[in-house]
C-alpha cells in the first residue's frame, strides 16, 4: 500500500512538473495602439493576460514597440515573444531574412486608417510627390502603400525622396516643414487633418492591410500551450469588444488622445476579426509577390508555413 502511495505521489511529481514545464515563467508581448488596435488596449488595460496565466505562475511583460521591423529585431535576439499587432509586410520582410515569426491569430483589416498626408495647406495629389520628402517607416505597410500609390501613378519610389522615420517622428517633420508628407495611420492621419493636413491617398484599393498577432518560431515550438493560451484570450478580447462596444471605444479614444466620435470612425473603419481565411493567405502570397518586386524582402518564403493551424480555425 506505502509502495503504491509513493508511486502516486512520485508520479504526480513528475505530472505537475511537466504542466510546469509547459507554460514559460515570463511572457514578453508588444504593445501596440495604432492604428486603432481595441483588442490590444483591452487586454492591456484590463490585464486580462495576466489573469489567464497567473495560475500558471507566468508573469507578463509589456514593451512599446510600434515599428513592426523593431518588434522583428525583439524576436531575432530572443526579447520579446509576441507581438499582439504586426503588419503583414513587417512580417514576410523578417522571415525573408531568415528570422522565422509565424501567425498566432488575426487582428484588423484597416486598410481606411493608412494613408499618404500631404503637410498643411498643401492639396497634392499622388503625381505632385515627385521630386518631394516623404517620411514614413521603411519596409511596412504604409511603405507598401506608397509604392503602390507611385507605381499605379506610372511612377516608383526613386520619384521620392524617402526618409524612414517612424510615425509621431514623420508627423512632426511633416508640420514643422521638413518634409512635404508623410505615412500615417489612424489617430496619426486625425492628428494630421486637425493641423490643417490633407490625405492625398488611403490603402484602400491600393494595398490588402492585414494585422495579425505573430509569435517568435523558437517560443511557439516550445510552448504550444501557452500560444493557445494567448489566442484565447485575444478571441475572448474581441468578442467581448463586440458586446460592450461603446464601453471600448471610450477606453480606446482615451488611449489615443481623440474624441469618442473621431474614435469610434476609427474602430468602424478597423474591420476586427480573429481566425485567417483562404483570402488572407492568398493576400499573403500577393503581398509577398509585391514586396520581393519592390526589393523590400530578399527572398521567397513559404507563406503557408507561416500560419500556425490555431490562427485558422
Amino acid at each position: 500500500m506505502k509502495l503504491k502511495l509513493c508511486l502516486a505521489a512520485a508520479l504526480s511529481c513528475v505530472v505537475g512538473l511537466a504542466c510546469a514545464q509547459s507554460m514559460p515563467k515570463e511572457i514578453n508581448i508588444a504593445y501596440v495602439k495604432a492604428p486603432f488596435n481595441l483588442q490590444n488596449m483591452v487586454m492591456k488595460d484590463q490585464k486580462l493576460l495576466e489573469k489567464a496565466f497567473e495560475k500558471h505562475g507566468t508573469t507578463v511583460k509589456w514593451h512599446t514597440i510600434t515599428s513592426g521591423a523593431k518588434q522583428a529585431q525583439a524576436m531575432a535576439a530572443g526579447s520579446l515573444d509576441f507581438s499582439a499587432v504586426m503588419n503583414t509586410a513587417s512580417l514576410l520582410s523578417t522571415n525573408g531574412a531568415g528570422n522565422p515569426v509565424l501567425i498566432a491569430n488575426g487582428v484588423a483589416h484597416p486598410a481606411d486608417t493608412f494613408a499618404i498626408v500631404g503637410k498643411p495647406g498643401a492639396n497634392f495629389s499622388v503625381k505632385d510627390l515627385k521630386g518631394k520628402k516623404v517620411a514614413g517607416p521603411r519596409g511596412t505597410v504604409l511603405h507598401q502603400l506608397l509604392i503602390a500609390a507611385l507605381i499605379k501613378e506610372g511612377m516608383s519610389v526613386d520619384d521620392v525622396e524617402f526618409l524612414s522615420m517612424d510615425q509621431p517622428a514623420a508627423l512632426s517633420a511633416m508640420l514643422s516643414g521638413n518634409v512635404d508628407a508623410s505615412l500615417q495611420a489612424a489617430s496619426g492621419v486625425i492628428k494630421a487633418q486637425e493641423a490643417g493636413c490633407k490625405v492625398i491617398s488611403t490603402a484602400k484599393g491600393l494595398v490588402n492591410v492585414n494585422l495579425v498577432m505573430t509569435v517568435r518560431e523558437a517560443f511557439a515550438t516550445k510552448y504550444p500551450q501557452a500560444v493557445e493560451e494567448v489566442v484565447k484570450v485575444q478571441r475572448e478580447t474581441l468578442k467581448w469588444i463586440n458586446e460592450h462596444r461603446r464601453e471600448a471605444i471610450a477606453l480606446g479614444a482615451k488611449e489615443h488622445g481623440i474624441t469618442f466620435k473621431d474614435a469610434q470612425q476609427l474602430a468602424d473603419w478597423s474591420n476586427y476579426y480573429d481566425v485567417l481565411s483562404a483570402e488572407d493567405i492568398q493576400g499573403l502570397r500577393e503581398d509577398q509577390e509585391f514586396l520581393i518586386e519592390n526589393k523590400l524582402m530578399p527572398k521567397n518564403v513559404d507563406v503557408e508555413k507561416l500560419v500556425l493551424p490555431i490562427a485558422k480555425h
